[in-house]
C-alpha cells in the first residue's frame, strides 16, 4: 500500500477511532465521578437531616421529662399554699422587727 491517500484515510480512521475511545473513557469516568459525588452528597444530607431530627427529639424528650417531673413533684395548689404561708411568716417577722426597733 504505497498510495498516500489510502494511508491517510486509514490513519485518519484509526485516529478517529482512538479519539472516540478516549472520549468515551473520559466521559464514562466523568459521569461516574459525578454520580459518586451526587450519591455522597445525598448520603451526607440524609445523615445531616437524621442528626437534626435526633437532636430535636432529644431536646423535646428532655424538656417534656423536666415538665413531667416538676408537675408530678407537688400539686400546684399545695405549692401556692406553702408560698402563702412563708409570706405570712415573713410579714410577722417583719412586723416584730419594726415594733422592736
Amino acid at each position: 500500500m504505497s498510495n498516500p491517500t489510502l494511508q491517510a484515510f486509514f490513519l485518519g480512521r484509526a485516529l478517529a477511532t482512538a479519539i472516540g475511545e478516549k472520549m468515551e473513557e473520559v466521559i464514562t469516568t466523568s459521569m461516574s465521578g459525578v454520580g459518586r459525588f451526587d450519591a455522597e452528597q445525598r448520603e451526607w444530607l440524609h445523615r445531616f437531616v437524621e442528626d437534626v431530627f435526633e437532636q430535636a427529639q432529644s431536646s423535646q424528650t428532655e424538656v417534656s421529662s423536666e415538665v413531667d417531673s416538676s408537675s408530678s413533684g407537688e400539686d400546684l395548689q399545695a405549692t401556692i399554699d406553702n408560698l402563702r404561708a412563708e409570706i405570712a411568716q415573713v410579714r410577722v417577722a417583719l412586723q416584730q422587727y419594726r415594733s422592736s426597733s
